[in-house]
């Protein structure tokens, strides 16, 4: 086999194009894809991730050097990173939890970029759980709405409250005192991809 055909068919690869909609763009630099859209900016990183991407003609295309199943899996995997950075800036991401407490009445407040549970089974300090990126919490009563144009950051945001409040060395059937994730919300509609 010549040196040119093993070029040719190193070159080769599976891809995929992701297209911009109206009002959002796209830059790719030094493995950081940049989308700015409406609600924001959502930046993710491609340093870690064997896919090469351009951007050009409102469109993101993600390409693979090779045709295994294992790289037609990174690179659906890729093209999901895109279409989520895209959703999250045209309509964002909602996740809605639920306050449960059986006896000690628990409540729920913001402090800059952390989150208070305060008398959490009748403790006397707090439960904290950060806030990731540009997420923003609000409580209304027993109900906690997280946002954000990230859904890593606003997936991370509430797992960190489910985790601030998890019952320990205990029966977790009998003790269901917590914060739950209850709902996610996917504000953007289906696109063709």
């Amino acid at each position: 086999m010549s040196t040119e055909q093993t070029l040719s068919k190193k070159h080769i690869g599976a891809e995929a194009e992701v297209n911009l909609p109206e009002g959002v763009s796209a830059t790719f630099a030094d493995g950081n894809l940049l989308v700015t859209g409406p609600l924001g900016k959502v930046s993710q990183d491609f340093s870690k991730v064997p896919v090469m991407l351009t951007v050009r003609d409102s469109k993101v295309s993600a390409s693979t050097t090779g045709t295994r199943r294992k790289d037609k899996a990174i690179l659906n995997t890729a093209r999901s990173m895109v279409t989520n950075a895209i959703e999250g800036v045209v309509s964002g991401y909602e996740y809605k939890l639920k306050l449960v407490f059986a006896h000690f009445p628990v409540t729920v407040r913001v402090q800059g970029n952390r989150v208070l549970v305060e008398n959490f089974y009748g403790e006397r300090a707090p439960r904290v759980a950060d806030i990731v990126g540009d997420s923003k919490v609000e409580v209304k009563g027993e109900d906690i709405t997280v946002t954000g144009v990230s859904v890593r950051d606003v997936g991370q945001t509430a797992a960190n409250l489910e985790q601030a409040t998890k019952v320990k060395r205990k029966d977790q059937r009998v003790f269901l005192d917590g914060v739950y994730v209850y709902e996610r919300i996917r504000k953007a509609k289906q696109q063709n991809v």
